[in-house]
């Protein structure tokens, strides 16, 4: 498989991606995010960390493409407009996304706790966007002739990959969703999704029409296990030790 041209293949505009993904972007906006904070010099804090996480989710969305599909650096690669417009990595983006904010909170005097309301919502507004990948044809699975095989224009039925990935994700929002109303793992529900999502992504990219060129893994399966890591080392450390301040936070969510 050549990887620089399937990736220039999917730099297309594709009507039924953009509407689930400005969909599921509408959701985690129109969502009450900071209805708990009551100061407003809180909530500009807030908004200036999510711009910076934004930010870093975007590069990290488009580094595991570069080395997913594109197999950067172990192959050479110069059509930055081909991925520019391909697709986005969900586990890149989280991964990314997350050390960005966390490398900034010290330079930000950032001292409010994770918001588990942003963490509640996000798997939603994610799940809805993959309907949109099964629309573009995108993160297709490997041939599967199965109960729940799906067919793209090849007219190869193959792993349904994408409803996989929405099932998934509305299962964790779930999850989380309850975890949030009965105050538990406060701060920690991102981290808690981070590593949730790693260990399902690393174990279904083996169903995934992906290079595993890495030392016999994807790319996408090494950002998998990072964010494994930096989920499991985050509920440790933000377990073991929390501020005194938090506990009056966590009242008031």
């Amino acid at each position: 498989m050549d990887e620089l041209s399937t990736l220039s293949s999917t730099a297309q505009f594709h009507p039924g991606y953009a509407v689930t993904v400005l969909l599921g972007f509408a959701l985690a906006l129109g969502f009450p995010l900071t209805k708990h904070m009551q100061d407003p010099r809180d909530r500009r804090r807030y908004y200036i960390l999510q711009g910076i996480t934004l930010l870093g989710a975007l590069a990290g969305a488009k580094l595991a493409v570069l080395m997913g599909d594109a197999l950067w650096p172990l192959e050479h690669f110069d059509d930055w407009t081909a991925l520019l417009l391909s697709g986005r990595s969900i586990i890149g983006a989280l991964l990314v996304g997350f050390l960005v904010a966390e490398a900034a909170k010290p330079f930000m005097a950032y001292k409010m706790p994770p918001n588990d309301r942003f963490a509640v919502i996000l798997p939603f507004s994610i799940g809805i966007g993959r309907f949109g990948c099964y629309l573009a044809g995108c993160c297709r699975g490997l041939p599967y002739d199965g109960p729940l095989s799906i067919a793209y224009a090849d007219g190869i039925a193959r792993h349904a990959i994408a409803f996989y990935e929405m099932a998934f994700h509305i299962a964790a929002g779930l999850l989380l969703l309850q975890l949030y109303r009965h105050k538990i793992l406060f701060g920690r529900l991102f981290a808690l999704y981070l590593f949730l999502y790693g260990a399902f992504r690393f174990q279904t990219e083996f169903l995934r029409v992906t290079e595993k060129a890495f030392l016999g893994f994807s790319a996408y399966q090494w950002f998998a296990l990072a964010a494994i890591a930096a989920g499991v080392v985050t509920i440790i450390l933000r377990s073991a030790r929390q501020p005194s301040s938090w506990a009056a936070m966590q009242a008031e969510t």
